[in-house]
């Protein structure tokens, strides 16, 4: 066994990992000499000795996470003009879809106490969206439908929150960062996939196509038992202790609780071998959390709040404006094959943005580097500048003069479109990533000073908290630009009429 280093020698190598760390360097590489066969696909996540199968399975498992989780609260939206009579502001359904989950990130970090019990609670998010979806296809009442559309909602939310929050529990951080990588990845996907599936499923009606959605959140626990690798396989490979810049969570590769339970029957073998004890009264204080989150609100949650206020913004009330006369065949050839009628628009800049989000959010599980901690805010000034110029498009005919438009419009429109979803897709995969990857410093202290299961789960808990106060800022982003998208759209549409341009009108 390896003879324990003194204090000193361990800060001066912690200190020396976190500067790398905050130099953008990956900590969690090795030298040549300690990689061995470390093949260049593993060094991405910087991990020697674990098989690549079991990387395979862990990206999987979190990219069926995200993809799953978010692919009902798509199918939902896409469904909207079905699911409530043709009088109904389709604005409920955006509303009835995002407001049960910003509820759930707005308390359910800061009411939960203890340890995270992840099976039970996957299970019971499955179960809440099955329900949600059986209401919808089984009544025709708008209450009825708008109630299951909440419990969908509720599921949602609640499992990305926990999905993120699982991913704090594989070491080393490198491999939580591949967790987050992939669950992002996922998340993108779920626009695709969701709009695929309900245009396949439309026609067999809402009550046979909302119903076969329902089977969906089942392969959530099916991967969280059957293919997920535990965090346990992680710690037990073979890694020098050197490759982690957190310590604390670590353990020094003892193996750790999934914190499925509080008692001594829920923890692994290799934590009863290691002398672990109990660890149920641990739990953060309502003053620990405010410490947590406090540091966050402008690092991380005021770029992602921007982004998804201007996003959300720009798809809800200024996309459904930008219209433009159907291309002749013999002007556009390859427009006119798109686009058949000006309802056509709108869909379309809808899957530029989604084709877009998804790339973007699938930087990490790519291999391409996050971004830069002092250029998170980026995105967000990007997209302002996106949505001003779209707005000034739509009211005054920016790229065409205030003429009819034509293709040199719509090229930039698209261009633009796929600006604002890349934008939105790296402001979501860099802030989680950078939330998983980051070690508050007491924590550090915490993890040198004393080697106590009650130490480390403290430190665990504390980074599942600071993970999950984060979603906070993308739904009230989103749930504000639900607010502010009606009053846009509809005066965007009287500043087209006002220049005798009535498109807007015909929809």
């Amino acid at each position: 066994m390896r003879a324990r280093r003194s204090s000193d020698e361990e800060i001066h190598e912690l200190e020396t990992l976190v500067h790398h760390d905050m130099q953008g360097d990956h900590v969690s590489r090795y030298t040549e000499e300690e990689e061995g066969l470390l093949s260049p696909a593993d060094e991405s996540v910087g991990l020697k000795g674990a098989p690549r199968n079991l990387l395979r399975h862990l990206g999987l498992s979190f990219f069926f996470f995200g993809l799953i989780n978010n692919v009902l609260y798509v199918i939902i939206l896409s469904a909207a003009l079905d699911l409530v009579p043709p009088s109904t502001p389709k604005g409920i359904i955006a509303f009835c879809n995002i407001f049960p989950s910003l509820l759930v990130k707005l308390g359910w970090p800061y009411l939960l106490r203890g340890r995270v019990r992840y099976a039970m609670r996957l299970v019971g998010c499955a179960a809440v969206s099955v329900l949600g979806m059986w209401v919808i296809a089984a009544f025709d009442s708008l209450f009825m439908r708008l109630l299951g559309i909440c419990c969908a909602s509720f599921s949602s939310g609640l499992g990305e929150l926990t999905f993120l929050q699982l991913s704090t529990r594989y070491h080393p951080p490198s491999v939580a960062g591949h967790s987050v990588g992939y669950f992002a990845s996922g998340t993108g996907a779920a626009g695709l996939v969701g709009a695929f599936l309900w245009w396949e499923l439309r026609g067999l009606g809402v009550r046979i196509g909302v119903g076969l959605s329902s089977v969906l959140p089942l392969v959530i626990p099916l991967t969280y038992f059957l293919l997920l690798p535990q965090p346990a396989t992680f710690a037990n490979a073979d890694l020098p202790p050197t490759a982690l810049p957190y310590s604390v969570v670590a353990a020094e590769y003892t193996a750790l609780p999934t914190g499925e339970e509080d008692t001594p029957e829920g923890e692994t073998e290799g934590v009863r071998e290691a002398g672990a004890v109990k660890t149920g009264g641990v739990a953060l204080s309502m003053e620990d959390k405010w410490r947590l989150v406090k540091p966050l609100v402008g690092r991380y949650m005021m770029p992602l709040f921007c982004v998804y206020l201007f996003e959300y913004t720009i798809n809800q009330g200024i996309a459904p404006t930008l219209l433009y006369p159907v291309p002749a065949a013999a002007e556009h050839p390859l427009m006119s094959k798109i686009i058949h009628s000006i309802r056509d628009f709108y869909p379309l800049w809808q899957l530029v943005y989604q084709t877009s989000v998804f790339l973007s959010r699938s930087t990490l599980s790519l291999g391409l580097p996050p971004l830069p901690a002092s250029l998170l805010p980026l995105p967000a000034i990007i997209q302002a500048f996106v949505l001003l110029t779209l707005a000034l498009e739509s009211a005054v005919g920016l790229f065409d003069g205030g003429g009819d438009g034509g293709a040199l419009a719509f090229g930039l429109v698209f261009g633009l479109i796929s600006i604002e979803g890349i934008c939105g897709g790296l402001a979501y995969v860099n802030v989680y990533h950078r939330v998983n990857q980051e070690a508050d410093p007491d924590t550090r202290g915490i993890a040198l000073d004393a080697d106590t299961e009650e130490r480390r789960e403290r430190a665990r808990q504390e980074r599942e908290f600071k993970i999950g106060s984060i979603g906070i800022a993308d739904g009230a982003g989103i749930l504000l630009a639900s607010i502010v998208s009606v009053p846009t759209e509809v005066a965007l549409c009287r500043a087209q009429v006002g220049r005798g341009r009535t498109l807007c009108e015909g929809l």
